[in-house]
Protein backbone atom coordinates (compact mmCIF):
# COMPACT_ATOMS: atom_id res chain seq x y z
CA UNK A 1 0.00 0.00 0.00
CA UNK A 2 0.95 3.60 -0.52
CA UNK A 3 2.55 5.76 2.40
CA UNK A 4 -0.26 7.64 3.83
CA UNK A 5 0.59 11.08 5.37
CA UNK A 6 0.42 11.86 9.45
CA UNK A 7 -3.38 12.94 10.51
CA UNK A 8 -4.26 16.31 9.47
CA UNK A 9 -1.18 17.13 7.50
CA UNK A 10 -0.02 16.60 4.22
CA UNK A 11 3.88 16.97 2.81
CA UNK A 12 5.12 18.71 0.59
CA UNK A 13 6.20 18.08 -3.22
CA UNK A 14 9.82 16.79 -3.67
CA UNK A 15 12.04 15.69 -6.38
CA UNK A 16 11.49 11.64 -5.14
CA UNK A 17 7.59 12.73 -5.45
CA UNK A 18 7.48 13.97 -8.78
CA UNK A 19 9.63 11.12 -9.21
CA UNK A 20 7.54 8.51 -8.05
CA UNK A 21 4.35 10.17 -9.55
CA UNK A 22 5.95 10.12 -13.05
CA UNK A 23 6.44 6.25 -13.11
CA UNK A 24 3.13 5.59 -11.77
CA UNK A 25 1.74 7.48 -14.96
CA UNK A 26 4.01 5.99 -17.17
CA UNK A 27 3.02 2.05 -15.63
CA UNK A 28 -0.24 2.97 -16.22
CA UNK A 29 0.03 4.23 -19.42
CA UNK A 30 1.35 0.73 -20.31
CA UNK A 31 -0.91 -0.98 -18.72
CA UNK A 32 -3.17 0.38 -20.84
CA UNK A 33 -2.02 -1.26 -23.54
CA UNK A 34 -3.06 -4.79 -22.33
CA UNK A 35 -6.47 -6.36 -22.03
CA UNK A 36 -7.77 -6.43 -18.75
CA UNK A 37 -6.97 -10.06 -17.68
CA UNK A 38 -3.56 -9.76 -19.06
CA UNK A 39 -3.22 -6.74 -16.90
CA UNK A 40 -4.20 -8.23 -13.67
CA UNK A 41 -1.67 -11.54 -14.13
CA UNK A 42 1.24 -9.19 -14.63
CA UNK A 43 0.12 -7.56 -10.94
CA UNK A 44 -0.44 -10.67 -9.42
CA UNK A 45 3.14 -11.54 -10.85
CA UNK A 46 4.35 -8.19 -9.56
CA UNK A 47 2.82 -8.80 -6.00
CA UNK A 48 3.87 -12.23 -5.52
CA UNK A 49 7.30 -11.01 -5.50
CA UNK A 50 6.36 -9.36 -2.81
CA UNK A 51 6.41 -12.95 -0.71
CA UNK A 52 9.21 -14.52 -2.43
CA UNK A 53 11.88 -13.64 -3.50
CA UNK A 54 11.84 -10.37 -1.60
CA UNK A 55 9.68 -11.29 1.26
CA UNK A 56 8.06 -7.63 2.51
CA UNK A 57 6.06 -8.39 5.18
CA UNK A 58 6.47 -11.67 4.76
CA UNK A 59 6.79 -12.47 8.95
CA UNK A 60 3.94 -10.60 9.78
CA UNK A 61 1.81 -11.34 7.42
CA UNK A 62 2.29 -15.30 8.32
CA UNK A 63 2.34 -15.06 11.67
CA UNK A 64 -1.38 -12.92 11.42
CA UNK A 65 -2.34 -16.13 9.78
CA UNK A 66 -1.29 -18.49 12.17
CA UNK A 67 -2.92 -16.77 14.89
CA UNK A 68 -5.93 -16.09 12.78
CA UNK A 69 -6.22 -19.93 11.36
CA UNK A 70 -4.75 -21.87 14.47
CA UNK A 71 -6.21 -25.00 12.24
CA UNK A 72 -4.69 -24.57 9.55
CA UNK A 73 -0.67 -26.22 8.48
CA UNK A 74 2.28 -24.55 7.39
CA UNK A 75 1.28 -25.68 3.78
CA UNK A 76 -1.99 -24.13 3.80
CA UNK A 77 -0.63 -20.44 5.89
CA UNK A 78 1.42 -20.53 2.73
CA UNK A 79 -0.43 -20.72 0.28
CA UNK A 80 -2.77 -18.63 1.69
CA UNK A 81 -0.17 -16.09 1.98
CA UNK A 82 1.27 -16.34 -1.52
CA UNK A 83 -2.26 -15.72 -2.71
CA UNK A 84 -2.50 -12.60 -0.79
CA UNK A 85 0.87 -10.62 -2.19
CA UNK A 86 -0.82 -11.88 -5.82
CA UNK A 87 -4.29 -10.14 -4.70
CA UNK A 88 -2.70 -7.02 -3.85
CA UNK A 89 -0.68 -6.74 -6.87
CA UNK A 90 -3.82 -7.61 -8.99
CA UNK A 91 -5.92 -5.18 -7.31
CA UNK A 92 -3.27 -2.68 -7.39
CA UNK A 93 -3.50 -2.84 -10.94
CA UNK A 94 -7.19 -3.31 -11.25
CA UNK A 95 -7.37 0.12 -9.22
CA UNK A 96 -4.98 1.62 -11.70
CA UNK A 97 -7.08 1.18 -14.76
CA UNK A 98 -10.92 1.03 -13.08
CA UNK A 99 -11.29 4.42 -14.91
CA UNK A 100 -10.17 3.80 -18.19
CA UNK A 101 -13.27 1.49 -18.03
CA UNK A 102 -15.84 3.62 -18.13
CA UNK A 103 -19.19 3.21 -16.75
CA UNK A 104 -20.42 -0.35 -18.86
CA UNK A 105 -16.96 -1.83 -18.40
CA UNK A 106 -17.44 -1.36 -14.45
CA UNK A 107 -20.81 -3.07 -14.25
CA UNK A 108 -19.40 -5.70 -16.46
CA UNK A 109 -16.48 -6.34 -14.14
CA UNK A 110 -19.25 -7.70 -11.49
CA UNK A 111 -20.92 -10.95 -12.04
CA UNK A 112 -23.22 -11.01 -9.01
CA UNK A 113 -25.00 -8.79 -6.57
CA UNK A 114 -26.62 -9.74 -3.23
CA UNK A 115 -28.43 -7.56 -0.78
CA UNK A 116 -28.81 -4.63 -3.00
CA UNK A 117 -32.43 -4.26 -1.86
CA UNK A 118 -30.81 -3.43 1.84
CA UNK A 119 -29.20 -0.40 -0.45
CA UNK A 120 -31.95 0.78 -2.06
CA UNK A 121 -34.56 0.60 1.25
CA UNK A 122 -32.00 2.63 2.89
CA UNK A 123 -31.76 5.06 0.46
CA UNK A 124 -35.66 5.37 0.44
CA UNK A 125 -35.73 6.24 4.25
CA UNK A 126 -33.78 9.52 3.37
CA UNK A 127 -31.04 9.53 5.89
CA UNK A 128 -28.08 8.70 3.59
CA UNK A 129 -26.29 5.07 4.39
CA UNK A 130 -23.19 4.58 5.87
CA UNK A 131 -22.07 1.63 4.11
CA UNK A 132 -18.56 0.17 6.47
CA UNK A 133 -16.22 -2.41 4.43
CA UNK A 134 -12.37 -3.49 5.09
CA UNK A 135 -9.60 -4.01 3.11
CA UNK A 136 -10.96 -7.23 1.18
CA UNK A 137 -11.20 -8.01 -2.35
CA UNK A 138 -11.33 -4.92 -4.50
CA UNK A 139 -12.76 -2.14 -2.37
CA UNK A 140 -12.20 0.11 -4.86
CA UNK A 141 -13.99 -1.45 -7.21
CA UNK A 142 -16.97 -2.16 -4.94
CA UNK A 143 -17.31 2.39 -4.65
CA UNK A 144 -16.69 2.57 -8.38
CA UNK A 145 -19.60 0.22 -8.98
CA UNK A 146 -22.30 1.83 -7.26
CA UNK A 147 -21.20 4.88 -8.97
CA UNK A 148 -21.76 3.45 -11.98
CA UNK A 149 -25.20 2.60 -10.83
CA UNK A 150 -26.18 5.91 -10.15
CA UNK A 151 -26.30 5.72 -6.41
CA UNK A 152 -24.45 9.26 -4.65
CA UNK A 153 -21.28 7.95 -3.04
CA UNK A 154 -18.71 9.54 -1.41
CA UNK A 155 -15.48 7.68 0.11
CA UNK A 156 -13.71 9.00 3.84
CA UNK A 157 -10.22 8.65 2.55
CA UNK A 158 -6.62 9.70 4.35
CA UNK A 159 -4.08 11.92 3.02
CA UNK A 160 -1.35 10.25 1.01
CA UNK A 161 2.45 11.26 1.82
CA UNK A 162 2.89 11.71 -1.84
CA UNK A 163 0.56 14.96 -2.98
CA UNK A 164 0.91 14.37 -6.17
CA UNK A 165 -0.38 10.42 -5.67
CA UNK A 166 -2.67 11.63 -3.61
CA UNK A 167 -4.31 14.21 -6.27
CA UNK A 168 -3.76 11.74 -9.18
CA UNK A 169 -5.84 8.63 -6.94
CA UNK A 170 -8.63 10.91 -5.76
CA UNK A 171 -8.84 12.38 -9.57
CA UNK A 172 -9.35 9.32 -10.62
CA UNK A 173 -12.14 8.74 -7.99
CA UNK A 174 -13.90 11.41 -8.97
CA UNK A 175 -13.98 10.70 -12.76
CA UNK A 176 -15.09 7.56 -11.71
CA UNK A 177 -18.24 9.63 -9.07
CA UNK A 178 -16.92 8.98 -6.36
CA UNK A 179 -16.55 11.83 -4.13
CA UNK A 180 -13.55 11.75 -1.75
CA UNK A 181 -14.21 13.26 1.94
CA UNK A 182 -10.48 13.49 3.47
CA UNK A 183 -10.78 12.03 7.30
CA UNK A 184 -9.78 15.32 8.84
CA UNK A 185 -12.78 17.11 6.74
CA UNK A 186 -15.30 13.52 7.87
CA UNK A 187 -17.22 15.01 11.09
CA UNK A 188 -18.35 18.06 9.05
CA UNK A 189 -18.39 16.84 5.29
CA UNK A 190 -19.58 13.21 6.10
CA UNK A 191 -22.59 14.72 8.31
CA UNK A 192 -23.85 16.93 5.31
CA UNK A 193 -23.69 14.46 3.25
CA UNK A 194 -25.72 11.56 4.57
CA UNK A 195 -28.18 14.66 5.55
CA UNK A 196 -28.27 15.04 1.83
CA UNK A 197 -29.29 11.45 1.42
CA UNK A 198 -26.05 10.18 0.14
CA UNK A 199 -24.46 6.85 0.56
CA UNK A 200 -20.70 7.37 2.52
CA UNK A 201 -18.29 4.76 2.75
CA UNK A 202 -15.85 3.52 5.56
CA UNK A 203 -12.68 1.69 5.13
CA UNK A 204 -12.84 0.55 9.21
CA UNK A 205 -10.25 -2.31 9.59
CA UNK A 206 -7.04 -0.14 10.21
CA UNK A 207 -6.76 1.68 13.86
CA UNK A 208 -4.56 4.10 13.37
CA UNK A 209 -2.56 7.20 15.55
CA UNK A 210 -5.39 10.06 16.50
CA UNK A 211 -8.42 8.51 14.75
CA UNK A 212 -11.13 7.17 17.30
CA UNK A 213 -11.47 3.68 17.74
CA UNK A 214 -12.28 1.19 19.64
CA UNK A 215 -10.84 -2.50 20.79
CA UNK A 216 -13.10 -5.20 19.73
CA UNK A 217 -12.40 -9.02 19.09
CA UNK A 218 -11.25 -9.81 15.47
CA UNK A 219 -10.29 -13.43 15.30
CA UNK A 220 -10.62 -14.17 18.53
CA UNK A 221 -7.37 -11.44 19.70
CA UNK A 222 -8.54 -7.40 20.13
CA UNK A 223 -7.79 -5.29 17.40
CA UNK A 224 -8.04 -1.11 17.20
CA UNK A 225 -11.14 -0.49 15.01
CA UNK A 226 -12.51 2.78 13.96
CA UNK A 227 -15.69 4.27 15.43
CA UNK A 228 -16.43 6.39 13.16
CA UNK A 229 -19.30 4.57 11.33
CA UNK A 230 -20.90 3.46 14.73
CA UNK A 231 -20.85 6.97 15.65
CA UNK A 232 -22.36 8.62 12.86
CA UNK A 233 -25.17 5.91 12.83
CA UNK A 234 -26.10 6.59 16.46
CA UNK A 235 -25.91 10.28 16.16
CA UNK A 236 -28.01 10.50 12.85
CA UNK A 237 -30.01 7.46 12.84
CA UNK A 238 -28.80 6.61 9.35
CA UNK A 239 -28.85 2.53 8.11
CA UNK A 240 -25.35 0.94 8.30
CA UNK A 241 -24.52 -1.48 5.70
CA UNK A 242 -21.50 -3.90 5.44
CA UNK A 243 -20.26 -4.30 1.68
CA UNK A 244 -17.75 -6.11 -0.04
CA UNK A 245 -16.72 -7.17 -3.26
CA UNK A 246 -15.10 -10.37 -3.47
CA UNK A 247 -13.16 -11.68 -6.95
CA UNK A 248 -14.41 -14.92 -8.10
CA UNK A 249 -12.42 -17.75 -10.04
CA UNK A 250 -13.64 -16.65 -13.40
CA UNK A 251 -12.18 -13.13 -12.66
CA UNK A 252 -15.40 -11.20 -12.28
CA UNK A 253 -16.53 -10.10 -8.63
CA UNK A 254 -19.16 -10.81 -6.38
CA UNK A 255 -20.96 -7.60 -4.59
CA UNK A 256 -22.30 -8.55 -1.24
CA UNK A 257 -24.23 -5.53 0.79
CA UNK A 258 -26.42 -6.95 4.39
CA UNK A 259 -27.22 -4.39 7.17
CA UNK A 260 -25.61 -4.02 10.35
CA UNK A 261 -28.21 -4.25 13.56
CA UNK A 262 -28.02 -0.32 15.35
CA UNK A 263 -29.34 -0.70 18.68
CA UNK A 264 -29.73 1.99 20.97
CA UNK A 265 -29.58 1.89 25.02
CA UNK A 266 -28.98 4.49 27.73
CA UNK A 267 -25.71 3.95 27.24
CA UNK A 268 -23.81 5.28 24.07
CA UNK A 269 -20.28 4.48 24.52
CA UNK A 270 -21.66 0.63 25.01
CA UNK A 271 -23.64 0.69 22.14
CA UNK A 272 -21.20 2.02 19.63
CA UNK A 273 -18.50 -0.54 20.79
CA UNK A 274 -21.12 -3.26 19.87
CA UNK A 275 -22.27 -1.73 16.92
CA UNK A 276 -18.39 -1.79 16.36
CA UNK A 277 -18.31 -5.81 16.77
CA UNK A 278 -21.16 -6.07 14.92
CA UNK A 279 -19.60 -5.12 11.74
CA UNK A 280 -16.20 -5.99 12.23
CA UNK A 281 -17.20 -9.62 12.89
CA UNK A 282 -18.91 -9.09 9.46
CA UNK A 283 -15.98 -8.69 8.06
CA UNK A 284 -14.25 -11.57 9.86
CA UNK A 285 -17.11 -13.57 8.43
CA UNK A 286 -16.01 -12.88 5.00
CA UNK A 287 -12.66 -12.81 5.74
CA UNK A 288 -13.10 -17.02 5.94
CA UNK A 289 -14.41 -17.15 3.02
CA UNK A 290 -11.49 -15.46 0.89
CA UNK A 291 -8.77 -15.28 3.22
CA UNK A 292 -6.01 -14.90 0.65
CA UNK A 293 -7.91 -11.58 -0.71
CA UNK A 294 -7.53 -9.91 2.54
CA UNK A 295 -4.74 -7.10 3.28
CA UNK A 296 -2.55 -9.30 5.78
CA UNK A 297 0.62 -7.34 4.89
CA UNK A 298 -0.84 -4.76 7.31
CA UNK A 299 -0.22 -5.77 11.36
CA UNK A 300 -3.53 -5.76 12.25
CA UNK A 301 -2.97 -6.32 16.04
CA UNK A 302 0.30 -4.26 16.27
CA UNK A 303 -1.69 -1.91 18.62
CA UNK A 304 -3.21 -3.31 21.67
CA UNK A 305 -5.26 -2.33 24.67
CA UNK A 306 -3.36 -0.91 27.79
CA UNK A 307 -2.00 -3.31 30.08
CA UNK A 308 -1.83 -5.81 27.47
CA UNK A 309 1.08 -7.99 27.38
CA UNK A 310 3.04 -8.10 24.06
CA UNK A 311 2.41 -10.14 21.17
CA UNK A 312 5.26 -12.98 21.31
CA UNK A 313 7.64 -12.46 18.16
CA UNK A 314 6.88 -13.58 14.66
CA UNK A 315 8.64 -16.69 13.97
CA UNK A 316 11.97 -16.09 11.66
Amino acid sequence: MSEVAPRGRVRRHTLAHTAEYLALRGTVAALDALSWNRAGQLGAAIGSLGFRPLGIRRAVVESQLRAAFPEKDDAEIGRIARGSYAHLGRTAIETALLPSLGRDGIIGLVGTVTGWDALEEGLLAGRGIILVTGHLGNWELGGAYLAARGLPIGAVVRHMANPRFDRYLNSTRAKMGVRVIYDDQAVRQSTRALRDGRVVAFLADQGVRGLASTFVPFFGRLAKTPRGPAVFALRLDTPLIFGTAIRQPDGRYHLAFEPIEVTRTDDRERDTDAIVARYTLTLERWVRKAPEQYLWQHNRWKRRPPGTPPEPAAAP
